[in-house]
């Protein structure tokens, strides 16, 4: 099950990716493997050395009991601290964002979310980006590729 944030390739340039660690509950880890996720503006922030995602909403378990989680909690990410130090440097640069791209089970059956070092487009860029959408579309459509 691979959830993906689409809009954040229109909003971004992704100079570099990496995969993290999620720290979830049991109902969190059930509701992904459903695919129930979305990203509906989500971002990462730095908190006292640690990178957090926030506005990461994980739809509640269907067949979950009292315990069943928040859907809309701030939930902390697992890098390497060399990692860590690269981002939180590059953050502290003008116009760089820490940007969730997807969500996915690795092959050990752990969630892992790809995040991306992006840098905001501008307008013309993402006119650039809906024309070149549009003509490979279309020759997708010619060629019945």
């Amino acid at each position: 099950m691979v959830i993906n944030n689409r809009s954040a390739y229109f909003e971004y340039h992704i100079e570099d990716k990496y995969n993290a660690g999620l720290v979830l509950t049991g109902t969190e880890v059930k509701s992904l493997r459903e695919g129930k996720a979305s990203f509906n503006d989500g971002y990462c922030y730095f908190n006292k050395g640690e990178l957090w995602i926030k506005s990461l909403y994980i739809a509640q378990y269907s067949h979950g009991n009292l315990n069943n989680h928040d859907p809309a909690r701030e939930r902390k990410l697992l890098l390497s601290k060399r990692e860590l130090k690269k981002l939180e440097s590059k953050i502290k640069e003008k116009g760089y964002s820490i940007v969730p791209l997807r969500i996915f089970f690795n092959e050990k059956g752990l969630a892992k979310l790809e995040i991306g070092l992006g840098k905001g487009k501008k307008v013309h860029d993402k006119r650039e980006t809906i024309k070149e959408r549009e003509i490979e579309r279309d020759i997708k459509r010619k060629y019945g590729i």
